[in-house]
């Protein structure tokens, strides 16, 4: 029973009433998240409000281009313009006539190496030995030429004294005879060891030309364009299947036998000529103009394509040049430029990108997925339907060469070439 004299506050049913949770008042950071929810939500609102603008207003679909410089000092004057690659007309894997294990090459990718330059040697262990064996037995064979020879001379003495000695009836003939068989025998066996001297000097040359195998040549001068084994390999002129003997040790590109191959589309074949002139370039270098000429048109088409193959060789070398690239060239017409006609200072583009008013001649330069208004000024060339700009643009300027609608300086676009 609780004692009367007991304060209130200090009864232990009070105290526990004190423990309970107060439901009924809101929590305190309710409020402070409405203020956080308020700025995201008018951050999103705006959000979409620019996106819905930006889309109203809208990136401009065009169409674009590449400025490129004229094709040739006569641009007016092609009748064709074709692509193809650069080949080489000389190039060979290098590999051994024998098989064999490597032990050293000595060249490596890039490298130029002259005619008869050692390019790798293989173990020669065995052809070494075979040698020495040939060249032993090739002197075995002279020493017994030479004691034939000695018992010839022996033995054409012992018959001359014998027919002197049968001529004063000092003798048998049958010791006359006897000595007559002995001569022939021995002349008969120095041809002998005459043909077998020859057959050892010939097994001599042979093993040596087996030795010589192991040393590998470059058969011509030019640059080692791949190196395709590597020492403690195996090597052999054959496949040995299996996919663990190599059948070259590098390959070799003579870069003076560089041409350009183009397939010139079977329709168009009429317009081209053995020594046409051609303007070629390079996918590398679009503003390198390189000389060169006809050298022959292959006279076969591929009737799947429709095509005739032509070769085209460069009248200037350049160590620039290298086999596989990308190539264009343009076929000149048979009118030689006169001396009055300079080479076009300037770029070609399409007559489609050309656009003018009262102001002059423009086109719309892209920078940046935007466009800026460009002006140009035109010469007086022209090459089907490219038109040549003297002033205002450069070599690998991107512009706009149709767009979907007219087009305003800083307009965003959706560039597609």
């Amino acid at each position: 029973m609780a004692d009367p004299s007991t304060p209130a506050a200090s009864r232990p049913g009070d105290r526990i009433g004190e423990l309970k949770i107060d439901r009924s008042a809101p929590p305190a950071a309710a409020g402070a998240w409405r203020w956080l929810v308020l700025p995201i939500l008018l951050l999103a609102g705006f959000a979409v409000w620019w996106f819905f603008v930006r889309a109203a207003s809208g990136a401009v679909a065009v169409e674009t281009e590449i400025v490129r410089r004229p094709p040739s000092v006569a641009a007016a004057n092609s009748v064709l313009d074709a692509s193809g690659y650069v080949t080489a007309r000389r190039e060979a894997t290098v590999s051994a006539e024998t098989t064999g294990k490597v032990i050293e090459v000595l060249v490596e990718e890039g490298m130029v190496v002259e005619k008869g330059q050692v390019v790798a040697r293989l173990d020669d262990t065995i052809q070494s030995a075979q040698t020495a064996l040939a060249r032993a037995q090739a002197e075995s064979t002279r020493a017994a030429l030479l004691e034939t020879e000695a018992q010839l001379r022996a033995a054409r003495l012992e018959r001359d004294r014998l027919r002197d000695l049968a001529e004063r009836k000092l003798t048998s003939v049958a010791s006359l005879d006897a000595a007559e068989a002995n001569y022939d025998a021995l002349a008969a066996r120095l041809e002998t060891g005459r043909e077998n001297v020859k057959v050892a000097v010939r097994n001599v040359e042979l093993a040596e030309d087996t030795l010589s195998h192991t040393v590998i040549r470059a058969p011509f001068g030019g640059v080692v364009v791949s190196k395709d084994a590597q020492p403690g390999e195996m090597i052999s002129p054959i496949s040995a299947g299996g996919g663990f003997t190599r059948t070259g040790i590098c390959t070799i590109v003579d870069m003076d036998s560089l041409e350009i191959e183009v397939d010139v589309n079977e329709a168009y074949i009429g317009r081209v000529t053995q020594g046409q002139r051609v303007s070629a370039t390079l996918d590398a270098y679009p503003g390198w103009q390189i000389p060169a000429e006809v050298l022959a048109i292959v006279p076969t088409a591929d009737r799947q394509k429709a095509t005739v193959r032509v070769r085209i060789g460069f009248l200037e070398r350049d160590q620039r040049i290298l086999r596989d690239m990308g190539a264009n060239v343009a076929f000149l017409g048979s009118e030689a430029p006169t001396a009055a006609e300079q080479e076009p200072q300037g770029v070609m583009v399409s007559s489609e990108a050309l656009q003018s008013d009262d102001t002059g001649d423009f086109v719309w330069r892209v920078s940046d997925d935007a466009v800026e208004r460009r002006s140009v000024r035109l010469g007086g060339a022209r090459d089907r339907d490219r038109v040549l700009v003297l002033e205002g643009l450069a070599v690998g300027d991107t512009i706009v060469r149709s767009s979907a609608r007219p087009l305003t300086a800083g307009q965003s676009i959706n560039a597609n070439e």
